[in-house]
């Protein structure tokens, strides 16, 4: 696993660090208009890097552009693995600091891909998948609260204030057949199906994306189950 010390870059939210990083990283400008957009960084090499902390199916049409212009494009998501959940009053006077029990995997990266297939092989693009871990602020209230986006169904009694990067794990790019076949479980038979994956929480989600992306193709059916190959180059 590749660590990476984030201090330089421990700004006020999630996507304002990353942003930072990769602009160092790569030598690159951020927040540059250009082209009807705005992009996050801008490489002296001309490429385009945008950074996703979710919804990355918003930015199909936005890629599609970029791409359609002749630029590179690497689009960046952070995967959380861990959070570590701090809670606070109104007044700042911490309440509790614990990791949330749920972890995230790379398999993870599949449901953000539903939309997004399209571009997934485009010659000019990278999927650069950052496993991190992150802190998350909240603020604790004496009655229940909707959240600033209206968005919950049911009120709590705290309201998410910022996510902050704690530490970059490991990266994972994604720019041909190749590297979205290393997902695939090891040992996988020449014919498989969603019953030979080691992952059932993830096997038809994978299998959904990688049909889409003319991967894998359905051979036929057998025992009910559909049965899929590796497409050929």
């Amino acid at each position: 696993m590749e660590h990476y010390s984030i201090n330089t870059y421990n700004e006020s939210s999630l996507h304002n660090t990353l942003k930072a990083f990769y602009a160092h990283t790569y030598g690159g400008k951020t927040e540059v208009s250009a082209d009807g957009h705005i992009y996050d960084v801008l490489t002296e090499d001309k490429t385009v890097i945008e950074i996703q902390t979710k919804n990355l199916s918003r930015l199909l049409p936005k890629v599609s552009d970029i791409l359609s212009k002749g630029y590179k494009i690497k689009l960046v998501y952070p995967l959380v693995y861990r959070s570590r959940i701090v809670v606070t009053d109104q007044n700042g006077k911490k309440i509790s600091n614990r990791l949330s029990p749920k972890k995230g995997c790379i398999y993870d990266i599949f449901r953000e891909l539903t939309k997004l297939y399209p571009v997934l092989l485009e010659k000019n693009f990278t999927l650069e998948v950052i496993t991190i871990n992150i802190i998350e602020h909240r603020i604790k209230y004496q009655h229940p609260v909707q959240s600033a986006n209206k968005k919950r169904r049911y009120r709590r009694d705290w309201i998410k204030v910022n996510k902050r990067l704690d530490e970059i794990i490991e990266t994972h790019t994604f720019s041909s057949k190749k590297d979205y076949l290393d997902l695939l479980p090891e040992n996988l038979p020449q014919e498989f199906c969603a019953k030979d994956f080691a992952l059932p929480r993830y096997a038809h989600l994978i299998i959904w994306v990688l049909v889409r992306m003319k991967v894998i193709r359905q051979t036929g059916i057998k025992n009910r189950s559909r049965i899929y190959t590796v497409c050929e180059d």
